[in-house]
């Protein structure tokens, strides 16, 4: 920062902090065996439960557990699926519904996914939130959720695609205006 007469802050000198007087106590405090015992058994606690959770667990139990995504590796040959919620207009025009489009991030929107199978009714709600968000754009007939799979061959994508429709669900008048 410069001040108003042209110095600037870093060219003060610079002012040692005063010496700390020297007690001859060393400072360390000794632990009684009970609380050493209690210390031990915590640790012992915590090691079981990672170990427990390395050997058993899965994502839900982190930090116990491993994060998959980072403790395993992925099939260079299996394909890579990319899940996208899509609205379709009166038109046939689709809408992409992914991302912050519905106040939803894609790793929300996917821990979702099986209820959203198991429930497509669930989908009017984002058609609802488009609504709101959007009240200009053309009105949304149907909400689909699409996986796309890009095939792999040793780690590279060979150009080969294929899509699938898990739900489709159609929007009723009512639904696309309530959030």
């Amino acid at each position: 920062m410069t001040h108003l007469d042209g110095r600037r802050s870093y060219d003060a000198p610079v002012v040692p902090a005063p010496p700390v007087p020297d007690t001859g106590e060393t400072g360390v405090l000794r632990l009684a065996p009970s609380g050493r015992r209690v210390r031990l058994a915590a640790t012992a606690v915590v090691l079981a439960l990672l170990l427990g959770g390395t050997l058993w667990g899965n994502d839900s139990e982190f930090p116990f557990g491993p994060f998959r995504m980072y403790s395993t590796r992925a099939d260079p040959d299996r394909p890579v699926v990319s899940t996208s919620v899509v609205g379709v207009t009166a038109d046939g025009d689709e809408v992409r519904l992914s991302g912050g489009e519905v106040g939803l991030r894609r790793a929300e929107f996917e821990g979702q996914l099986p209820r959203l199978v198991e429930e497509p009714q669930l989908l009017g709600l984002l058609a609802g939130s488009y609504a709101a968000g959007h009240p200009d754009a053309e009105p949304l007939v149907a909400v689909r959720v699409v996986q796309r799979r890009h095939a792999l061959d040793d780690g590279r994508r060979t150009g080969e695609v294929t899509e699938s429709v898990l739900v489709d669900h159609a929007v009723t008048t009512g639904q696309e205006g309530t959030p």
